[in-house]
């Protein structure tokens, strides 16, 4: 019994010393740089749908990747659809509480897809249609002109689709199968 305290109170000593040196990585600042840039249809917000899904037009875009990630993209076209993770370059602000699109209650930033959240990170599935040179070209296009890209990982059904999944207050927008009226941004 002695020893065992002894060890937690050692363990917590170390763990109190690490952290008066700096050493937790929450508070260090991640650099993070894009592998390349979203080419769209959409050079300003208003018009561009509100998720990819919601696109009517069935329009196209592409990431352009820099030269060093284009090998990245190997066996990528086995897939029907990627996640694209990228920077809301264009936002100017941050917010904690807002209101999205679909709505005009407010909602916590975490439980929402607004582009001005802390980090500034967004995510899209897309449908790829086809993997050309540097490009990854795909519908169901929700990003605007000029987007970063941080990263692009494949959406694999087996692990990505949750079919017991709660949507919260989006529920009530799909309620009997109904879509949401508004579908692009404002």
């Amino acid at each position: 019994m002695t020893r065992l305290f002894a060890t937690g109170l050692v363990f917590c000593w170390l763990t109190q010393a690490a952290l008066a040196q700096g050493t937790n990585d929450v508070e260090k600042p991640i650099t993070m740089n894009p592998i390349g840039v979203v080419h769209s249809p959409y050079k300003k917000a208003k018009g561009t749908p509100i998720q990819g899904t919601l696109n009517e037009t069935n329009a196209e875009a592409w990431v352009e990747l820099k030269e060093k990630y284009v090998k990245g993209l190997k066996d990528l076209d086995g897939f029907s659809h990627a996640i694209l993770l990228y920077h809301f370059h264009l936002s100017d602000r941050e917010e904690i509480v807002g209101k999205p699109y679909l709505e005009a209650h407010e909602h916590g930033i975490f439980a929402m897809r607004s582009p001005h959240r802390p980090n500034h990170i967004g995510l899209s599935v897309v449908k790829i249609q086809k993997i050309e040179g540097h490009g990854l070209y795909f519908t169901e296009v929700d990003m605007l002109d000029g987007t970063p890209v941080l990263d692009i990982k494949p959406y694999v059904k087996q692990f990505d689709s949750r079919p017991d999944a709660v949507s919260g207050w989006i529920e009530e927008h799909y309620k009997d199968g109904q879509m949401p009226k508004q579908k692009t941004a404002k």
